[in-house]
């Protein structure tokens, strides 16, 4: 998920080992990818800010490797019905996993929204900064010129006096 920058997109791409791409997606807010492994080694993903060359942007990825362990051990190979404790402990687990996509969800949502709530407060204060130096400029003209109102103005001292 891109959580700053630009309008929010970016191009993304994933390859296996052997150098075939498995995931490609281009000017994307958000996305879901689940791959099951095929291959051993080392797999390359790729963030590309290319076409939004003067936007930085900060992305927030997860990668979640491998199956969960069984809550319980003997838990795969059981022939019984787990009983009711066992099974309140799987109805727990499942909801504490709800909760903390849940919760990784609204920190992504709250880094968001504080990267424009910042950007909104840099803004302000230079717009509050010019309208200081408008008020002032146009406080001192306007004094400027009531002192030229009530100031008598004399005529030059010509030769003659009487």
């Amino acid at each position: 998920q891109v959580i700053t920058g630009g309008h929010y997109d970016v191009d993304c791409y994933v390859e296996d080992p052997n150098g075939r791409t498995i995931y490609k997606e281009t000017k994307k807010q958000y996305d879901s990818f689940s791959h099951h492994t095929e291959v051993k080694g080392v797999y390359t993903f790729c963030f590309s800010n290319e076409f939004s060359t003067f936007s930085h942007k900060t992305v927030y990825f997860d990668f979640q490797v491998g199956d969960e362990p069984p809550i319980l051990p003997d838990m795969t190979n059981r022939v019984t019905a787990l009983t009711q404790m066992e099974s309140a402990c799987v109805t727990i687990h499942e909801a504490l996993n709800t909760v903390i996509d849940s919760q990784t969800h609204y920190r992504l949502r709250e880094a968001q929204d504080r990267s424009r709530a910042e950007d909104l407060n840099g803004r302000v204060s230079y717009w509050s900064v010019g309208e200081t130096l408008i008020l002032f400029v146009v406080s001192i003209g306007q004094v400027m010129l009531l002192k030229s109102f009530f100031t008598e103005k004399r005529p030059g001292s010509g030769g003659a006096g009487t």
